[in-house]
């Protein structure tokens, strides 16, 4: 089962998505210290770990590794969405509680996301 990211992952994480290309430790680093004091160190040992998670691909370029991640940030949203779902207890009620909660955008995007996919897991 996947889990949700701590605080510094999902910093760090959102930073590579937005990137949009591969990035050092270094660039990250320089990124973050814009907004905070941060050892080097604590994140190569975060975006190490995202890499041992799965979320970060890497290959060396010199002595040091470029980072990206694995997927997109919908698609590990999605991932993390359908888990929750998976580990309920009971999946209609599940998906109840959650339509009750969503707002009128929300909505309007998630009927925008059932025309994509019509007829899927419903009948013809």
């Amino acid at each position: 089962m996947m889990r949700g990211l701590g605080e510094l992952e999902s910093t760090i994480m959102d930073r590579m998505w937005a990137r949009r290309r591969p990035a050092s430790v270094r660039e990250v680093v320089e990124e973050l210290r814009l907004e905070r004091t941060i050892a080097y160190t604590t994140v190569m040992t975060v975006m190490d770990k995202l890499h041992t998670k799965g979320l970060l691909k890497r290959r060396p370029v010199g002595r040091a590794y470029v980072y990206e991640p694995v997927a997109s940030k919908e698609a590990y949203t999605a991932d993390l969405m359908r888990d929750a779902l998976a580990g309920s207890g009971n999946q209609a009620a599940t998906l109840v509680h959650f339509l009750e909660r969503l707002s009128p955008e929300e909505a309007a995007a998630l009927e925008a996301a059932l025309q994509v996919f019509p007829n899927r897991g419903r009948p013809v």
